[in-house]
């Protein structure tokens, strides 16, 4: 009863006994009468207890409380026995599940309703890993696997739980917290009553970790009553973030808040700064509901079963008789539905259901309402705000602005290097290749010292990073023989004998699974280093090769029609040049298509079809000798191997380099380990490639594409890349898993990337890349075909046929009053014809018919 939250349940409970009957004073026969019992503060014994004493000696019908979810425990199970139901508005913990104590009513929401919301924020603002501060009661234990699933959805984890004694005192909370200072984390959530929350803001205060490089969230055992708070408190916890549930605002419940801060302050006129908090509302929303439910039972003869007899005045729970009224009062609880103070209250579920959770920020002593959450719309500024209209572009959440301890607005990144003077440690090994990483200790001070490629990207990316990150170098080369494989190299890492490795590590699926890593600086991909042979074409009919079939049959074709357009045209005007046999002007027709002279070409249009086809012949031409030469020049250098898998066939020896994983990969593509030769620098590749895979070398060395680099800048002449002929991930440096760094490296690496840095790191380390032509991709000029010269053909094509259509045309234009006449003389000659057939026809006619009379006619007569 001196708790504050006991102080403010108790004030509304009986203004909600007051308010319910001076409403219903004539609708219901059935009262509450309220039998109040202190449990002092007591523990769970002492709440067991009296609830013991209320249910035996007062035979109480329903019990409302307690105030600790540790003492809620034994009092449900108390009822439970005895069929009598517990409400309790101020017990949070999610062990409490009614499925085992059916008569334990929360009306309250369960500490599981927050994570989610908490969770949110904490993905909103970019933050991976959170350390939960809590008190070592069941309050503050029962909420911890719940949040930890809500964090892992939403991509976060715990790298340390923070366990505080309820009764821990002010030396031990300082004590923990600056074992939190020497850790990475910086982002805290505290799950307190208020009691121990004080002591520990107050502490974190005094030692400085109220600064702007922490963040600090409050879950709602804190948050609903943090206006309650004294001003001392709220100096101290200035910058938090918190959420609660969010009250809805209405007439009643600004009417009431007026009424009950008067009767606060009245019942406790000493303690002038509490205000009414969401617990206030809903024990004065509880008794409602039980005196609703009250009216609907029948109560005449309330009594308690007893199951055995036992002796008067027993304190054993044994004792306790059952309810015949409790069932009955449960379920009209149950179905009791209401707008109340703190919004709907519905007990269906046995606990009440949340639907908005406000974002609080603790500003200059008071909270400051930033936003909301629900488990539909996530996190919003407004409550009527249209949230599908967000677009989610701008990476921030959408909140009101905050104010973040130290009175900045820069959101805290979550994560700083700790303060204990620990530097990050760095893994470094010499590496196959010195230039990308060689590592070297002076005698005298034993000081590492290391240089090359990696090194170089590793420290421009230090120097990018929005914050100082002391480090040293610590060689893995000094663990010993045993040590020599990358992969042991990269596991150092989650054994924290390393806060990071570095160097030419490919990024591969199996490191990954016990590291993090951060984007490439290298390119990626394997390839093959082959030697280059000199491929000159020494073909006889090397010359047609220019040119595809159908190109040449189109121009031989082309060019006879030319020859005889020319001819037709010439011949036409009676050209002194064409005399002699049709072969003899055909030839000097053609001949002019090549060699045109315009004193022996007397036709105009014979001179412009001439003109087009001399033009298509120069482009053909042109075409031609670009082609062959082509042929004859870039062919000369081609690689002798182009693909990895006719290597396997022919059974030809490959080389890799010594510890490299391409080995395991040349033997999941099907070689054998036999023909798998291990080198250790580049000059044994290049002698292994001198030797040949028949002479007890290799036939190519497959290697990354950045070692490949580096080998060609040495041995340019005579070697070539082919490929990539597998996809890896490149380069990259090893952090612990879920690491802060790796973001902030991985950006840095980016701009590096992005602009000249990486240049000038490859042309210390490297050289030049262009200055190699062998590694450059070799296309060998393919044949020009009839579809590349279509349009020059049809060009010619038109302008030959039109010419020769114009020369009919012409022709007949000039010689159709010639024609004509001859047309009538033929006519007139036919005429005459006919009538001379006619006369001729009729004369034999007439000597028929005399011959005919001779032969009748008797001789005497004749």
């Amino acid at each position: 009863m001196r708790s504050l939250l006991g102080k403010m349940s108790r004030t509304s409970i009986l203004m909600a006994m007051e308010d319910f009957y001076a409403v219903h004073h004539r609708d219901h026969a059935t009262r509450l009468v309220l039998h109040v019992r202190d449990s002092n503060g007591g523990g769970n014994i002492q709440a067991a207890s009296a609830a013991i004493d209320l249910l035996e000696n007062h035979h109480v019908q329903a019990i409302i409380g307690p105030e600790k979810s540790a003492e809620a425990t034994f009092v449900s199970d108390i009822g439970n026995n005895s069929q009598v139901p517990v409400i309790s508005f101020t017990a949070t913990n999610p062990a409490l599940s009614s499925a085992h104590v059916p008569y334990f009513l929360r009306a309250t929401l369960s500490d599981a309703a927050q994570v989610n919301s908490i969770a949110a924020l904490i993905k909103a603002f970019g933050w991976r890993e959170v350390v939960p501060i809590y008190e070592d009661t069941d309050y503050g234990r029962g909420i911890i696997p719940y949040l930890v699933d809500a964090l892992q959805e939403f991509g976060a984890s715990m790298p340390y739980r923070s366990v505080i004694s309820q009764s821990a005192s002010s030396d031990q909370v300082e004590q923990e917290l600056y074992k939190l200072m020497t850790m990475q984390t910086r982002v805290y959530i505290v799950h307190m009553l208020p009691t121990t929350g004080s002591i520990l803001f107050k502490k974190a205060k005094e030692i400085g970790m109220m600064t702007e490089a922490y963040v600090w969230i409050l879950t709602d055992g804190i948050a609903n009553i943090v206006n309650s708070l004294s001003p001392s408190i709220l100096d101290a916890m200035d910058g938090a973030l918190g959420v609660r549930f969010h009250v809805p605002i209405s007439k009643a419940l600004d009417d009431f808040t007026v009424r009950w801060n008067k009767r606060y302050r009245k019942d406790y006129p000493d303690d002038s700064l509490s205000q009414l908090s969401i617990y206030g509302l809903w024990g004065y929303d509880a008794v409602w509901a039980l005196a609703l439910a009250a009216a609907k039972v029948s109560m005449t003869r309330p009594t308690f079963q007893k199951q055995q007899k036992y002796r008067k005045n027993s304190t054993f729970v044994g004792t306790l008789g059952v309810s015949t009224v409790g069932p009955k009062l449960l379920d009209a609880i149950l179905q009791c539905k209401f707008r109340g103070l703190s919004g709907d209250f519905d007990l269906r579920n046995r606990q009440l259901q949340f639907s908005t959770f406000q974002i609080i920020n603790v500003v200059r002593r008071e909270s400051k309402e930033i936003g909301y959450w629900t488990a539909k719309q996530g996190i919003f500024r407004n409550l009527n705000q249209d949230v599908s209209a967000h677009t989610y572009l701008h990476p921030m959440p959408d909140l009101n602005p905050v104010v973040w301890p130290g009175q900045t607005h820069i959101v805290p990144k979550g994560w700083q290097i700790p303060t204990n003077g620990k530097k990050l440690r760095v893994g470094v090994r010499t590496s196959g290749y010195s230039e990308f990483m060689k590592v070297e200790r002076d005698p005298v001070t034993n000081a590492i010292t290391a240089t090359g490629y990696a090194i170089d990207v590793f420290e421009e990316a230090i120097k990018k990073l929005p914050y100082a990150v002391p480090y040293e170098y610590v060689s893995f080369d000094a663990l010993g023989v045993n040590y020599r494989s990358y992969n042991d190299f990269v596991y150092q890492v989650p054994l924290g004998v390393y806060d990071a490795a570095i160097g030419d590590i490919t990024i591969r699926h199996n490191r990954t699974s016990y590291a993090d890593f951060t984007l490439p600086y290298t390119e990626s991909g394997i390839a093959m280093i082959v030697p280059v042979k000199d491929n000159t074409n020494k073909n006889t009919w090397i010359f047609l090769k220019p040119l595809t079939g159908d190109l040449w049959f189109a121009s031989i074709v082309f060019l006879i029609y030319t020859g005889i357009v020319i001819w037709l045209l010439e011949r036409r005007i009676r050209n002194a040049e064409l005399t002699g046999s049709f072969f003899r002007q055909l030839g000097i027709a053609i001949y002019f298509s090549f060699f045109a002279d315009r004193e022996r070409i007397e036709s105009i249009l014979s001179r412009l079809v001439v003109v087009v086809w001399v033009f298509v012949l120069l482009v053909i031409t042109s075409s031609y000798t670009a082609n062959l030469s082509s042929m004859l020049t870039v062919q000369k250098l081609q690689p002798t191997e182009t693909d990895v898998h006719e290597l396997l066939k022919r059974g030809e020896y490959v080389g890799y380099r010594t510890s490299s994983y391409v080995r395991e990969l040349l033997e999941q593509l099907g070689f054998e380990r036999s023909k798998i030769r291990a080198y250790n620098n580049p000059d044994d590749f290049a002698d292994a490639l001198n030797k040949g895979s028949k002479n007890g070398g290799i036939a190519a060395a497959i290697h990354e594409v950045p070692y490949i680099k580096l080998f060609l800048a040495k041995h340019c002449k005579g070697y070539t890349m082919v490929g990539p002929i597998y996809k890896s991930e490149g380069f990259g440096f090893a952090f612990p898993e879920r690491s802060p760094l790796v973001d902030d490296f991985s950006r840095a690496i980016l701009k590096i990337t992005e602009g000249d840095a990486i240049i000038q790191i490859e042309k210390k380390w490297i050289g030049d890349e262009h200055a190699c032509k062998n590694d450059e991709t070799i296309i060998s000029p393919s044949s020009l075909n009839f579809k590349s010269f279509s349009g020059l053909f049809l060009v010619t094509g038109v302008a030959s046929t039109s010419a020769l259509l114009v020369t009919l045309v012409m022709f007949l234009y000039k010689n159709k009053h010639k024609m004509g006449i001859k047309i009538g003389r033929d006519q007139v000659q036919r005429g005459h014809g006919k009538t001379r057939r006619r006369i001729q026809e009729s004369a034999t006619d007439s000597d028929i018919l005399r011959r005919m009379i001779q032969l009748t006619t008797p001789a005497s007569k004749r």
